[in-house]
């Protein structure tokens, strides 16, 4: 018997719920019913604020528990929670105690999946890496002719366990992995990377170090046989020391030392040195049709997750060819002489450090937004050194203000612009440049003070702009 039959045979008839309704869940809600189990949805928003929803689940059978006083009293048997809800919360404990199962959508996957999983994290670079890494397995499969299907999701695209039903054994899943989904697992990637870890996301995580830890969880727990790490990261080279799975170093800033396998640069290509000493070339820098030094460590992530399984030819052909990921330094238009650029994503100060260092021109950037508790000071030289304009706007906008007014290198260029909203912030970068320039949307902070995700902030600063 399958582990997912097996799955189904013991989650018929059993009261689930499944808390917070959101992109992941939503789903998870459908399978779960489809497997006969009896799904209570719990979320602090009320039925008022989700009428159209929260009545396509009631025709469903689906009983509702909204409001604030969503996490009390759990009768349920199992638990699903949203990745963004913590799994520490006293109201978890005590249901876990009175013997209540507390799991989540990507647990319970990892739990089923028949097939080899490439999993990864990082603070920046998951999604283009994720991507690289699916594209590449994906047109490898085609080249030889292979039947298997590879699957991508996670905290990318689609949650993945209402798919189960269709993954086969040879097939391969491709999954990004957020700090939120990894706090609590105890199943690891068959192949997993950690891009980088610098702070982010403090606001949730009680500490830098409970952050790192979610992501060690990537490989540390069952199943895990190699680990990518960076090299050039002090944390993340730190990290070969736990794991006796095959460790794979990579690194766009040095040449890691011999002590594991490594992909770096030398000679501007890409090279791959194996435990012996033996290097072979895989790529030319200058083939990457992607711009900027982060997009080139993105792709030794993905070289070195998919070593053995992906060939020298295939990496050639996706680096050619591939345009790269919406809101990730995505050309808008050019108006007046003037481009513009889309990098909603950039939700820190290493990701938008990354992003203006990808051009080679003094740019005008928009920063700012909702502010994650993590410190701005590694912003000021990349500003200093890459900009000629900042505008601030959001929540975070005076934080990075005094950071770049208290830098010793700051003599006034670049010119600090204020805006009270984002469609002032937007106009204001068009005011202020001239035949020639590059505006860039690159925040260094999350959304969530005035958008829902940094996809509707990418949107409607493209939409702001196509309409000038």
């Amino acid at each position: 018997m399958s582990k997912l039959t097996e799955f189904k045979k013991y989650i018929k008839d059993k009261h689930v719920a499944v808390v917070g309704i959101g992109v992941s869940n939503t789903p998870l809600i459908d399978f779960l019913l489809t497997c006969g189990a009896k799904v209570t949805a719990r979320d602090i928003k009320t039925h008022d604020k989700m009428t159209e929803l929260a009545d396509s689940l009631e025709k469903k059978g689906v009983s509702l528990t909204l409001g604030n006083d969503y996490l009390e009293n759990f009768t349920e048997d199992i638990i699903f929670k949203a990745p963004g809800i913590r799994g520490d919360l006293p109201q978890f404990k005590n249901a876990v105690s009175e013997g209540k199962i507390l799991t989540s959508e990507m647990e319970v996957f990892f739990e089923l999946c028949p097939c080899k999983i490439f999993g990864i994290t990082g603070s920046d670079g998951k999604t283009t890496t994720t991507t690289l890494t699916y594209k590449m397995l994906e047109l490898e499969m085609k080249k030889q002719g292979s039947d298997a299907r590879v699957w991508v999701g996670g905290n990318i695209g689609k949650p993945l366990l209402p798919e189960i039903d269709s993954f086969r054994e040879n097939d391969l899943a491709v999954v990004e992995l957020s700090s939120f989904q990894l706090h609590m697992m105890k199943k690891s990637p068959f192949s997993a990377a950690i891009t980088n870890v610098s702070p982010n996301h403090l606001n949730w995580h009680t500490d830098m170090d409970e952050y790192t830890v979610s992501k060690e969880n990537i490989f540390l727990g069952e199943g895990n046989k190699r680990v990518v790490l960076n090299y050039g990261c002090d944390i993340t080279r730190e990290m070969a020391t736990m794991t006796d799975s095959e460790v794979i170093y990579f690194s766009g800033k040095c040449t890691p030392d011999s002590t594991h396998a490594a992909v770096y640069e030398k000679d501007s290509c890409i090279v791959y040195r194996d435990t012996d000493g033996n290097i072979s070339e895989i790529l030319r820098t200058a083939d990457i049709k992607i711009p900027g030094r982060h997009n080139v460590e993105n792709y030794m992530t993905a070289i070195a997750l998919t070593m053995g399984y992906v060939s020298r030819e295939t990496v050639y052909e996706i680096a050619t060819t591939f345009g790269g990921v919406e809101h990730r330094c995505e050309f808008v238009r050019e108006y007046n002489g003037v481009k513009y650029y889309n990098s909603s994503i950039d939700s820190s100060p290493t990701r938008t450090e990354a992003a203006l260092r990808a051009f080679k021109e003094k740019l005008i950037v928009i920063c700012g937004g909702y502010d994650k508790n993590i410190p701005y000071e590694p912003l000021a030289l990349p500003l200093i050194e890459c900009t000629k304009k900042v505008i601030l706007v959001g929540a975070t906008a005076p934080k990075i203000k005094a950071t770049l007014l208290g830098a010793p290198e700051y003599n006034g260029t670049p010119e600090i612009i204020e805006a009270d909203t984002f469609e002032n912030a937007v106009n204001a970068a068009r005011n202020a440049a001239v035949n020639g320039d590059i505006v860039v949307l690159s925040p260094a902070s999350a959304s969530f003070d005035m958008f829902k995700n940094f996809e509707e902030r990418g949107n409607y600063f493209k939409k702001l702009v196509n309409d000038f």
